[in-house]
């Protein structure tokens, strides 16, 4: 479910609730029953770098490879 942030009219707190798209804005404050506005507010996230593809899964290591694990981290290895 999305994150809203809002910001009352009257007290000017800034409050985020968790709400389903199909949700009805709030209008009122919990605070103070003031009238509210829905914030337009940053992303939560962002891709950086190279990707997870080109950092470890774009090259198939070759069996043994890998030290400590040996044929356990090749991803030809068969699961008995």
């Amino acid at each position: 479910m999305p994150l809203y942030e809002y910001q009352c009219e009257s007290c000017g707190l800034q409050f985020e609730v968790r709400q389903k798209f199909s949700d009805d804005p709030v209008s009122k404050c919990h605070e103070c029953g003031g009238p509210v506005n829905k914030l337009i507010s940053q992303g939560g996230f962002a891709l950086k770098g190279g990707g997870w593809y080109q950092q470890g899964y774009s090259q198939k290591p070759s069996c043994g490879s890998q030290k400590s694990e040996g044929c356990a981290g090749c991803p030809n290895a068969v699961n008995s």
